[in-house]
């Protein structure tokens, strides 16, 4: 079985976009591909099994929600 998802994130500006798409993109290299487009990253997830596609879209959404506080702490 192949599991293929989506996800688009979208903030209020490019630039807080490309932060937290930089801040993520390291630890995403080899498990989904990412997409930055003005202020919205969209993310490919493709998995074989439906709990590796959700353990992938579990650490994806933690690991934003820790950028994104981080961001609102700093600005």
């Amino acid at each position: 079985m192949k599991i293929k998802g989506k996800i688009h994130l979208n903030y209020k500006d490019s630039e807080s976009a490309k932060l937290v798409f930089d801040s993520l993109e390291i630890d995403n290299e080899n498990y989904l591909k990412s997409e930055l487009k003005e202020n919205e990253i969209i993310y490919k997830i493709n998995s074989k099994t439906l709990g590796s596609f959700l353990s992938t879209a579990d650490d994806l959404i933690a690991s934003e929600i820790v950028v994104e506080k981080i961001l609102g702490e700093t600005q």
